[in-house]
Protein backbone atom coordinates (compact mmCIF):
# COMPACT_ATOMS: atom_id res chain seq x y z
CA UNK A 1 0.00 0.00 0.00
CA UNK A 2 1.45 3.36 -1.08
CA UNK A 3 2.34 5.74 1.69
CA UNK A 4 0.41 9.01 1.86
CA UNK A 5 2.58 11.87 0.70
CA UNK A 6 3.53 14.34 3.39
CA UNK A 7 2.28 17.87 2.71
CA UNK A 8 4.95 20.38 1.86
CA UNK A 9 5.11 24.01 2.87
CA UNK A 10 1.98 25.96 1.97
CA UNK A 11 1.61 29.75 1.85
CA UNK A 12 -0.69 31.22 4.50
CA UNK A 13 -2.86 32.76 1.79
CA UNK A 14 -3.53 29.27 0.43
CA UNK A 15 -4.39 28.01 3.92
CA UNK A 16 -6.81 30.91 4.32
CA UNK A 17 -8.49 29.98 1.02
CA UNK A 18 -8.86 26.43 2.31
CA UNK A 19 -10.52 27.63 5.53
CA UNK A 20 -12.80 30.07 3.71
CA UNK A 21 -13.84 27.38 1.25
CA UNK A 22 -14.71 25.05 4.11
CA UNK A 23 -16.74 27.79 5.86
CA UNK A 24 -18.46 28.91 2.66
CA UNK A 25 -17.54 32.55 3.30
CA UNK A 26 -14.62 34.70 4.42
CA UNK A 27 -13.83 33.77 8.00
CA UNK A 28 -10.01 33.64 7.84
CA UNK A 29 -8.23 36.99 7.60
CA UNK A 30 -4.69 38.35 7.46
CA UNK A 31 -4.61 40.87 10.31
CA UNK A 32 -1.72 42.78 8.73
CA UNK A 33 -4.37 44.14 6.39
CA UNK A 34 -7.94 45.06 7.32
CA UNK A 35 -9.07 44.12 10.82
CA UNK A 36 -12.51 42.42 10.50
CA UNK A 37 -13.37 43.10 14.16
CA UNK A 38 -12.58 46.83 14.07
CA UNK A 39 -15.54 49.18 14.52
CA UNK A 40 -15.68 51.28 11.36
CA UNK A 41 -18.73 53.38 12.19
CA UNK A 42 -20.43 54.79 15.28
CA UNK A 43 -23.88 56.25 16.00
CA UNK A 44 -23.86 59.43 18.14
CA UNK A 45 -25.71 59.07 21.45
CA UNK A 46 -26.82 62.69 21.59
CA UNK A 47 -24.28 63.49 24.30
CA UNK A 48 -20.86 64.68 23.15
CA UNK A 49 -19.48 64.00 26.63
CA UNK A 50 -20.68 60.39 26.54
CA UNK A 51 -19.39 59.95 22.99
CA UNK A 52 -16.01 61.24 24.23
CA UNK A 53 -15.59 58.56 26.91
CA UNK A 54 -16.78 55.44 25.06
CA UNK A 55 -13.59 54.75 23.08
CA UNK A 56 -10.07 55.67 24.12
CA UNK A 57 -8.50 58.43 22.06
CA UNK A 58 -11.46 59.52 19.93
CA UNK A 59 -15.07 60.74 19.89
CA UNK A 60 -17.38 57.90 18.92
CA UNK A 61 -20.85 56.72 20.06
CA UNK A 62 -22.74 53.42 19.80
CA UNK A 63 -20.56 50.91 17.90
CA UNK A 64 -21.97 49.61 14.61
CA UNK A 65 -21.67 45.85 14.13
CA UNK A 66 -21.82 45.23 17.89
CA UNK A 67 -24.33 44.69 20.69
CA UNK A 68 -24.79 47.44 23.29
CA UNK A 69 -26.73 47.44 26.55
CA UNK A 70 -28.36 50.59 27.93
CA UNK A 71 -29.54 49.73 31.44
CA UNK A 72 -30.99 51.84 34.20
CA UNK A 73 -33.33 51.91 37.14
CA UNK A 74 -36.87 53.17 36.79
CA UNK A 75 -37.37 56.51 35.04
CA UNK A 76 -33.71 57.22 34.27
CA UNK A 77 -34.30 57.98 30.59
CA UNK A 78 -33.45 54.71 28.80
CA UNK A 79 -36.22 55.03 26.21
CA UNK A 80 -35.55 58.74 25.67
CA UNK A 81 -31.89 58.03 25.02
CA UNK A 82 -32.77 55.14 22.69
CA UNK A 83 -35.14 57.37 20.71
CA UNK A 84 -32.41 59.97 20.21
CA UNK A 85 -29.95 57.27 19.08
CA UNK A 86 -32.61 55.99 16.65
CA UNK A 87 -33.00 59.48 15.19
CA UNK A 88 -29.22 59.82 14.78
CA UNK A 89 -29.05 56.39 13.10
CA UNK A 90 -31.73 57.44 10.61
CA UNK A 91 -29.69 60.54 9.74
CA UNK A 92 -26.90 58.13 8.74
CA UNK A 93 -29.28 56.34 6.37
CA UNK A 94 -29.96 53.32 8.57
CA UNK A 95 -33.30 51.55 9.05
CA UNK A 96 -34.49 51.24 12.64
CA UNK A 97 -36.51 48.28 13.97
CA UNK A 98 -37.92 49.11 17.42
CA UNK A 99 -39.08 46.12 19.50
CA UNK A 100 -41.43 47.26 22.26
CA UNK A 101 -42.40 44.85 25.05
CA UNK A 102 -43.78 47.50 27.41
CA UNK A 103 -46.46 48.97 25.08
CA UNK A 104 -45.24 52.39 26.11
CA UNK A 105 -43.96 53.92 22.86
CA UNK A 106 -46.00 56.85 21.53
CA UNK A 107 -45.45 57.90 17.87
CA UNK A 108 -45.60 61.55 18.95
CA UNK A 109 -42.79 60.92 21.43
CA UNK A 110 -40.61 59.38 18.70
CA UNK A 111 -41.29 62.27 16.31
CA UNK A 112 -40.43 64.84 18.97
CA UNK A 113 -37.17 62.98 19.55
CA UNK A 114 -36.35 63.51 15.86
CA UNK A 115 -37.31 60.10 14.42
CA UNK A 116 -38.70 59.70 10.90
CA UNK A 117 -41.67 57.37 11.43
CA UNK A 118 -41.66 56.47 7.73
CA UNK A 119 -38.27 54.81 8.20
CA UNK A 120 -38.89 53.25 11.61
CA UNK A 121 -40.45 49.80 11.97
CA UNK A 122 -42.37 49.37 15.23
CA UNK A 123 -42.62 45.72 16.33
CA UNK A 124 -44.46 44.37 19.36
CA UNK A 125 -42.04 42.13 21.25
CA UNK A 126 -44.38 39.25 22.08
CA UNK A 127 -41.63 36.89 23.24
CA UNK A 128 -37.86 36.58 23.52
CA UNK A 129 -37.86 33.87 20.86
CA UNK A 130 -39.85 36.10 18.49
CA UNK A 131 -37.42 39.01 18.88
CA UNK A 132 -34.33 36.88 18.21
CA UNK A 133 -35.90 35.03 15.27
CA UNK A 134 -37.15 38.29 13.73
CA UNK A 135 -33.69 39.85 13.95
CA UNK A 136 -32.24 36.76 12.25
CA UNK A 137 -34.86 36.97 9.45
CA UNK A 138 -34.36 40.70 8.88
CA UNK A 139 -30.58 40.31 8.71
CA UNK A 140 -30.92 37.70 5.98
CA UNK A 141 -33.60 39.68 4.08
CA UNK A 142 -31.66 42.87 3.27
CA UNK A 143 -28.21 44.34 2.82
CA UNK A 144 -29.37 47.67 4.29
CA UNK A 145 -27.80 48.68 7.58
CA UNK A 146 -30.27 47.87 10.34
CA UNK A 147 -30.46 49.15 13.91
CA UNK A 148 -32.38 46.92 16.32
CA UNK A 149 -33.61 48.48 19.57
CA UNK A 150 -35.13 46.10 22.12
CA UNK A 151 -37.19 47.91 24.77
CA UNK A 152 -36.83 46.03 27.02
CA UNK A 153 -35.21 42.65 27.57
CA UNK A 154 -36.28 42.47 31.21
CA UNK A 155 -39.98 42.86 30.41
CA UNK A 156 -40.12 40.47 27.43
CA UNK A 157 -41.47 36.99 28.32
CA UNK A 158 -40.44 33.65 26.89
CA UNK A 159 -43.01 31.54 25.03
CA UNK A 160 -43.17 29.23 28.05
CA UNK A 161 -44.06 32.24 30.21
CA UNK A 162 -46.88 33.25 27.88
CA UNK A 163 -48.31 29.75 27.55
CA UNK A 164 -47.67 28.62 31.13
CA UNK A 165 -48.98 29.61 34.55
CA UNK A 166 -47.86 32.44 36.82
CA UNK A 167 -45.47 30.30 38.85
CA UNK A 168 -41.96 31.77 38.31
CA UNK A 169 -40.37 28.41 39.17
CA UNK A 170 -41.92 26.78 36.09
CA UNK A 171 -39.65 28.65 33.65
CA UNK A 172 -36.69 29.57 35.84
CA UNK A 173 -33.54 30.34 33.85
CA UNK A 174 -35.38 29.66 30.58
CA UNK A 175 -34.84 33.21 29.31
CA UNK A 176 -31.10 33.05 30.00
CA UNK A 177 -30.76 29.77 28.09
CA UNK A 178 -32.70 31.12 25.10
CA UNK A 179 -30.65 34.31 25.04
CA UNK A 180 -27.40 32.35 25.27
CA UNK A 181 -28.32 30.31 22.20
CA UNK A 182 -29.76 33.30 20.35
CA UNK A 183 -26.75 35.57 20.83
CA UNK A 184 -24.35 32.78 19.84
CA UNK A 185 -26.22 32.65 16.52
CA UNK A 186 -26.63 36.40 15.98
CA UNK A 187 -23.30 37.93 17.01
CA UNK A 188 -21.41 37.14 13.79
CA UNK A 189 -24.33 37.96 11.40
CA UNK A 190 -24.77 41.32 13.16
CA UNK A 191 -21.07 42.05 12.58
CA UNK A 192 -21.09 40.79 8.98
CA UNK A 193 -24.11 42.92 8.02
CA UNK A 194 -22.81 45.95 9.97
CA UNK A 195 -26.05 46.02 11.93
CA UNK A 196 -26.41 47.44 15.44
CA UNK A 197 -28.21 45.76 18.33
CA UNK A 198 -29.17 47.98 21.28
CA UNK A 199 -30.69 46.19 24.28
CA UNK A 200 -32.53 48.25 26.86
CA UNK A 201 -32.52 46.61 30.27
CA UNK A 202 -33.46 47.26 33.89
CA UNK A 203 -31.02 47.56 36.75
CA UNK A 204 -32.20 45.47 39.68
CA UNK A 205 -30.93 45.82 43.23
CA UNK A 206 -28.52 43.03 44.12
CA UNK A 207 -30.22 41.44 47.14
CA UNK A 208 -27.62 39.36 49.03
CA UNK A 209 -28.36 35.72 49.82
CA UNK A 210 -25.88 34.64 52.49
CA UNK A 211 -22.71 36.17 53.99
CA UNK A 212 -20.51 35.91 50.88
CA UNK A 213 -23.25 37.42 48.72
CA UNK A 214 -23.39 40.43 51.04
CA UNK A 215 -19.75 41.18 50.32
CA UNK A 216 -20.36 40.92 46.57
CA UNK A 217 -23.45 43.14 46.82
CA UNK A 218 -21.36 45.89 48.42
CA UNK A 219 -19.18 46.17 45.29
CA UNK A 220 -21.89 45.15 42.80
CA UNK A 221 -25.03 46.99 43.90
CA UNK A 222 -27.00 46.27 40.72
CA UNK A 223 -27.67 43.33 38.39
CA UNK A 224 -29.33 43.07 34.98
CA UNK A 225 -31.61 40.25 33.72
CA UNK A 226 -30.57 38.04 30.83
CA UNK A 227 -27.86 35.82 32.23
CA UNK A 228 -24.09 35.74 31.84
CA UNK A 229 -24.19 35.03 28.10
CA UNK A 230 -25.64 38.49 27.45
CA UNK A 231 -22.89 40.08 29.53
CA UNK A 232 -20.28 38.43 27.31
CA UNK A 233 -22.04 39.41 24.08
CA UNK A 234 -22.17 43.13 24.94
CA UNK A 235 -19.30 45.19 23.58
CA UNK A 236 -20.57 48.19 25.52
CA UNK A 237 -22.72 48.46 28.66
CA UNK A 238 -24.06 51.92 29.55
CA UNK A 239 -25.69 52.22 32.98
CA UNK A 240 -27.94 55.16 33.86
CA UNK A 241 -28.79 56.26 37.40
CA UNK A 242 -30.10 59.39 39.06
CA UNK A 243 -27.78 61.92 40.65
CA UNK A 244 -27.63 62.43 44.41
CA UNK A 245 -28.18 66.19 44.37
CA UNK A 246 -31.55 67.42 45.64
CA UNK A 247 -31.85 69.82 42.71
CA UNK A 248 -31.44 67.11 40.11
CA UNK A 249 -34.89 67.58 38.62
CA UNK A 250 -35.13 70.13 35.81
CA UNK A 251 -38.11 72.44 36.25
CA UNK A 252 -39.74 75.10 34.09
CA UNK A 253 -40.34 78.68 35.23
CA UNK A 254 -43.50 77.56 37.06
CA UNK A 255 -41.77 74.77 38.97
CA UNK A 256 -43.13 71.85 36.93
CA UNK A 257 -40.67 68.99 36.39
CA UNK A 258 -39.66 68.62 32.75
CA UNK A 259 -36.48 66.54 33.02
CA UNK A 260 -33.84 65.10 35.32
CA UNK A 261 -30.09 64.87 35.65
CA UNK A 262 -28.65 61.45 34.91
CA UNK A 263 -25.34 59.91 35.92
CA UNK A 264 -23.84 57.56 33.32
CA UNK A 265 -21.22 54.87 33.91
CA UNK A 266 -19.61 52.54 31.39
CA UNK A 267 -20.07 49.24 33.18
CA UNK A 268 -18.27 47.47 30.32
CA UNK A 269 -16.31 48.73 27.35
CA UNK A 270 -14.20 46.76 24.92
CA UNK A 271 -12.68 50.05 23.82
CA UNK A 272 -10.45 50.71 26.83
CA UNK A 273 -12.75 52.94 28.86
CA UNK A 274 -14.57 50.71 31.38
CA UNK A 275 -15.57 52.60 34.52
CA UNK A 276 -15.59 56.08 32.97
CA UNK A 277 -18.56 58.31 33.74
CA UNK A 278 -20.34 61.52 32.78
CA UNK A 279 -23.55 63.39 33.58
CA UNK A 280 -26.20 65.14 31.53
CA UNK A 281 -29.85 66.18 31.62
CA UNK A 282 -32.55 64.17 29.87
CA UNK A 283 -35.69 66.16 29.05
CA UNK A 284 -39.14 64.56 28.95
CA UNK A 285 -41.45 67.59 28.85
CA UNK A 286 -42.18 69.56 25.70
CA UNK A 287 -38.51 69.07 24.84
CA UNK A 288 -37.39 65.45 24.31
CA UNK A 289 -33.84 64.11 24.54
CA UNK A 290 -30.45 65.01 25.99
CA UNK A 291 -29.45 68.59 26.72
CA UNK A 292 -26.01 68.13 25.33
CA UNK A 293 -24.33 71.52 25.51
CA UNK A 294 -25.36 72.12 29.11
CA UNK A 295 -23.22 69.20 30.23
CA UNK A 296 -20.07 70.53 28.59
CA UNK A 297 -19.51 72.90 31.51
CA UNK A 298 -19.24 69.99 33.96
CA UNK A 299 -16.93 68.21 31.51
CA UNK A 300 -14.35 71.04 31.47
CA UNK A 301 -14.95 72.60 34.91
CA UNK A 302 -11.86 70.97 36.43
CA UNK A 303 -9.56 72.28 33.68
CA UNK A 304 -6.67 74.56 34.64
CA UNK A 305 -7.92 76.86 31.88
CA UNK A 306 -11.04 77.66 33.93
CA UNK A 307 -10.93 79.78 37.08
CA UNK A 308 -13.70 81.19 39.24
CA UNK A 309 -14.19 84.33 41.33
CA UNK A 310 -17.54 84.58 43.03
CA UNK A 311 -20.33 84.03 40.52
CA UNK A 312 -18.02 84.52 37.53
CA UNK A 313 -15.82 82.08 35.65
CA UNK A 314 -12.96 82.94 33.32
CA UNK A 315 -11.87 80.79 30.39
CA UNK A 316 -8.24 81.65 29.65
CA UNK A 317 -6.50 79.61 26.96
CA UNK A 318 -2.73 79.45 26.28
CA UNK A 319 -3.13 81.10 22.86
CA UNK A 320 -4.44 84.27 24.56
CA UNK A 321 -8.19 83.81 24.33
CA UNK A 322 -10.01 85.08 27.47
CA UNK A 323 -13.73 85.02 28.17
CA UNK A 324 -15.61 85.79 31.40
CA UNK A 325 -19.07 84.33 31.94
CA UNK A 326 -21.63 83.22 34.51
CA UNK A 327 -22.66 79.53 34.58
CA UNK A 328 -26.32 80.54 34.21
CA UNK A 329 -25.44 82.03 30.80
CA UNK A 330 -23.43 79.01 29.61
CA UNK A 331 -25.98 77.54 27.17
CA UNK A 332 -26.87 80.95 25.77
CA UNK A 333 -23.19 81.73 25.25
CA UNK A 334 -22.56 78.38 23.52
CA UNK A 335 -25.51 79.02 21.18
CA UNK A 336 -24.67 82.61 20.27
CA UNK A 337 -20.87 82.83 20.38
CA UNK A 338 -19.36 80.52 17.73
CA UNK A 339 -15.77 81.29 18.73
CA UNK A 340 -16.48 80.48 22.39
CA UNK A 341 -18.18 77.22 21.39
CA UNK A 342 -15.23 76.14 19.22
CA UNK A 343 -12.78 76.82 22.05
CA UNK A 344 -14.95 74.85 24.51
CA UNK A 345 -15.13 71.86 22.13
CA UNK A 346 -11.34 71.86 21.74
CA UNK A 347 -10.87 72.17 25.51
CA UNK A 348 -13.34 69.33 26.10
CA UNK A 349 -11.50 67.13 23.63
CA UNK A 350 -8.23 67.85 25.45
CA UNK A 351 -9.58 67.31 28.98
CA UNK A 352 -11.87 64.33 28.36
CA UNK A 353 -10.32 62.47 25.40
CA UNK A 354 -6.64 63.34 25.01
CA UNK A 355 -5.57 63.50 28.67
CA UNK A 356 -7.13 60.09 29.30
CA UNK A 357 -5.44 58.71 26.20
CA UNK A 358 -2.05 60.09 27.31
CA UNK A 359 -2.66 58.94 30.93
CA UNK A 360 -2.26 62.45 32.34
CA UNK A 361 -3.77 63.93 35.49
CA UNK A 362 -5.49 62.22 38.41
CA UNK A 363 -6.50 58.74 37.23
CA UNK A 364 -9.36 58.44 39.73
CA UNK A 365 -11.02 61.57 38.36
CA UNK A 366 -11.80 59.69 35.14
CA UNK A 367 -13.63 56.78 36.82
CA UNK A 368 -16.69 56.01 38.91
CA UNK A 369 -16.85 52.88 41.06
CA UNK A 370 -20.05 50.78 40.99
CA UNK A 371 -20.79 51.52 44.65
CA UNK A 372 -20.82 55.25 43.85
CA UNK A 373 -23.88 54.86 41.65
CA UNK A 374 -26.81 56.59 43.31
CA UNK A 375 -30.42 55.50 43.66
CA UNK A 376 -32.63 57.22 41.07
CA UNK A 377 -34.47 60.26 42.28
CA UNK A 378 -37.97 58.88 41.92
CA UNK A 379 -37.33 55.22 42.72
CA UNK A 380 -39.44 53.74 45.47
Amino acid sequence: MAKKAKPGRVAMQDLMKLVNKKAGRNVAHDLTGENPTEVKEWIPTGSRWLDSIICRGKITGIPVGKTTEIAGLEATGKSYMAAQIAANAQKQGKIVAYFDSESAIDPTFLERAGCDLGRLMYIQATSVEFVLETIEDLLSATDDQLVFIWDSLAFTPCVSDVEGDFNPQSSMAMKARILAKGMSKLTIPIADKQATFIVLNQLKTNIPQGPNARIIAMTTPYLTPGGKAMHYSYSLRIWLTGRKAKSSFVTDDKGFRIGSEVKVRLEKSRFGTQGRSCTFRIMWGNEIGIRDEESWFDAVKSSDCLSSAGAWYTLALPEGYVKKFQPSKWTELISNDIEFKEHVIRLMNEEVVQKFDRREGDAQSFYTDPEDLSIPLNAK
